[in-house]
């Protein structure tokens, strides 16, 4: 039997730059394994141009992207989701819906890129940290055997993903 399509959330505050990075990163590598969403508890309303940029250069989908509300996927009818991550802390801080079907949450806190001042290429550089970092999280998120983890031994498991120290970003 193949193994079920598993719906992922990621959070944010803003939903404008790290959140969005790793719905397309797990959409990306989780190969049709997950359909990724991202969402923000006080979403900005738009994508940051700095985070599109970074998608395009490497020629990652931006299509259908938006800034949205957790909000949608709280309300009635919205998929259930099967993990929900939060990417900031203050997101990680606040009080979060109800979220359908019990999710397996965990905290994935990294530096807010948008936050960065000073040149384009020094704000750029905090997106490719950012993005980078998220990859290497969601690169082991992926490859995990989602069917035979215990619920306990998973949740300690992504949180130590979320705990793991940002790869270098030197190789570009």
């Amino acid at each position: 039997m193949s193994e079920p399509i598993r719906n992922v959330l990621f959070l944010c505050t803003g939903n404008s730059a790290r959140s969005i990075l790793a719905e397309v990163l797990l959409n990306h590598w989780g190969k049709g394994r997950f359909r990724a969403c991202s969402a923000g508890s006080h979403p900005k309303g738009e994508i940051h141009p700095l985070a599109l940029e970074l998608l395009h250069a490497r020629g990652l989908p931006t299509g259908g992207l938006r800034s949205k509300s957790w909000d949608e996927f709280a309300a009635p009818g919205a998929p259930p989701m099967d993990f929900v991550f939060t990417v900031c802390d203050s997101a990680a801080a606040e009080v979060c819906p109800v979220w359908p079907g019990q999710p397996v949450t965990a905290h994935w806190g990294l530096p807010d890129p948008a936050s960065v001042t000073g040149t384009h290429a020094q704000k750029l550089r905090a997106f490719r940290h950012a993005y980078l970092w998220l990859e290497s999280r969601i690169k082991v998120f992926a490859s995990l055997p989602l069917q035979s983890l215990q619920l306990l031994h998973m949740k300690e498991r992504l949180q130590q993903i979320g705990r793991s120290t940002p790869p270098s970003d030197d190789a570009d």
